[in-house]
């Protein structure tokens, strides 16, 4: 009796499919990778209080921006507070919060640390415009407008408690 014997061929890939799919799915991933860049700012947590408070001098500025509910109070660690700009209409002067920045900038050229320490009841997009206000600023020079750098170091913590 004749012995059958199937004939086997050899499978062929058919990687058209996925060949298309590739051809789509990596443009499409691509063009939509340009739009998941996250703006990252660089913050540290404010270094602790020494026992011993230095006097005041020149290089010894020790920024602190508290931002209250109904106020922003500027002022200094060792100096105690430089001035208190209350809310205009229920939002924070920033304006007037750029220009005392400003002030003090030209006061200490070499300071670039400052801290910000909102309370717990202040909402993140104020948290993020006074850091802003705070980090740089616009200055006319000559002709155009230019972006300069105040205090573009931001160290975050929480805003010390009134006393009542």
């Amino acid at each position: 009796m004749p012995v059958r014997r199937l004939k086997k061929e050899q499978a062929h890939l058919e990687i058209t499919a996925f060949i298309n799919l590739i051809v789509v799915l990596v443009p499409f991933l691509l063009s939509v990778s340009v739009f998941t860049h996250l703006a990252v700012i660089d913050l540290s947590l404010p270094a602790q209080q020494n026992e011993k408070l230095e006097k005041l001098t020149d290089n010894n500025l020790q920024l602190e921006v508290v931002i209250r509910p109904e106020s922003i109070e500027v002022g200094d660690r060792i100096g105690g507070l430089i001035e208190r700009i209350p809310n205009v209409g229920g939002v924070p002067d920033l304006k007037k919060l750029s220009a005392l920045i400003q002030g003090i900038k030209l006061k200490f050229p070499d300071k670039a640390e400052a801290s910000v320490l909102p309370d717990n009841d202040v909402p993140y997009d104020t948290l993020v415009q006074v850091m802003d206000a705070v980090r740089a600023g616009h200055q006319v020079q000559g002709a155009r407008m230019v972006v300069t750098d105040y205090f573009p170091n931001i160290s975050i913590g929480d805003a010390p408690v009134r006393k009542q």
